[in-house]
């Protein structure tokens, strides 16, 4: 295979990714718009005209809606799967039903396409490759394209849950002030969700679904295990065990969130420690396998060539 031929292979799969990423975020429904969209239809001096790009994304999103059970077949969402793909789809923040539809159709296209991409571009160079090489890159795009959405999906939930564990200590020092200042812990949550919405955005949401809960009429304890499910983090089930237990034996629960926020900052800070800790270790490999074979040939190339003159000359 030339350089060229790979460099057009991987361009043209950075543009299907980009096409695939730019159709979930712009496909994806909204609430709010969809909810301003039919406010702002119902006034009577609004125009009731369509553009031809919103029929289309409407087709399109039909298309889907047809497409999505068999794909799901085909990926394998039978059973069990799509309640732990829901969870895991949680963990990520989406919580669209189209979002589950959207994976199983990209997991399908990206296993089909991939390898007929890389058979096409193969067959341009059949002289070149052997019919055993052409098989084992056709069936690595497959694979490739069969684990992508979920290698996608695991980045988001670690970068969410990470951005979690990071904002819960703060969100539990506000929480202990608003329950010393009078509030009761419903009323606490539903405030520290609306003054974290610009910093934290994540917790902000999380809290502001557990504030719904709480005032749709769900039970204290109901609605925070709903909490630490979504997130699906051992930190935030501790949480919500320790204050599920608190109201209900009936102690200080402004204690038990600051010694709670304690342990989250004494945790973070040993996570950070270990991290360093392991740096040594890894940094062993670039050192032996990329900076000590270039100091050798700097330091011994010079002797190796005059010990060679050297001994051509006394033969």
């Amino acid at each position: 295979m030339t350089t060229s031929t790979l460099i057009f292979s991987v361009l043209v799969f950075a543009l299907v990714m980009a096409l695939s990423l730019a159709a979930l975020s712009q496909w994806l429904p909204n609430p709010g718009r969809d909810r301003l969209a039919r406010l702002t239809t119902n006034l009577p001096d609004q125009p009731q005209d369509i553009s031809a790009w919103q029929r289309a994304q409407t087709r399109l999103l039909s298309a889907l809606l047809w497409f999505g059970p068999w794909a799901a077949g085909l990926s394998g969402g039978e059973g069990n799967t799509p309640s732990a793909l829901r969870l895991r789809f949680g963990h990520a923040g989406w919580r669209s039903p189209m979002a589950l539809q959207i994976y199983f159709i990209g997991k399908t296209l990206l296993t089909l396409m991939l390898p007929l991409m890389a058979w096409g571009v193969l067959e341009a160079q059949a002289s070149a490759t052997s019919l055993t090489w052409r098989m084992t890159l056709v069936l690595a795009a497959a694979a490739l394209g069969y684990y992508l959405p979920d290698v996608l999906l695991n980045w988001r939930i670690q970068r969410r849950q990470l951005a979690l564990v990071h904002a819960f200590p703060d969100a539990l020092d506000l929480l202990r002030l608003c329950v010393q200042a009078g509030l009761g812990l419903d009323a606490a949550i539903d405030r520290v969700g609306r003054e974290m919405r610009h910093a934290r955005p994540e917790l902000s949401e999380e809290l502001a679904l557990t504030g719904l809960a709480l005032r749709g009429g769900s039970s204290r304890a109901d609605a925070l295990r709903s909490l630490s499910q979504r997130v699906g983090l051992k930190d935030i089930a501790a949480l919500v065990s320790m204050l599920i237990q608190a109201d209900r034996f009936g102690t200080s629960v402004s204690e038990s969130l600051a010694v709670h926020a304690d342990a989250l900052r004494t945790q973070r800070r040993l996570r950070a420690e270990e991290a360093g800790a392991k740096l040594p270790v890894k940094l062993l490999i670039p050192l032996i396998f990329c900076v000590f074979p270039s100091l050798l040939t700097v330091l011994l190339g010079p002797v190796v060539v005059t010990l060679t003159r050297e001994f051509r000359q006394v033969v």
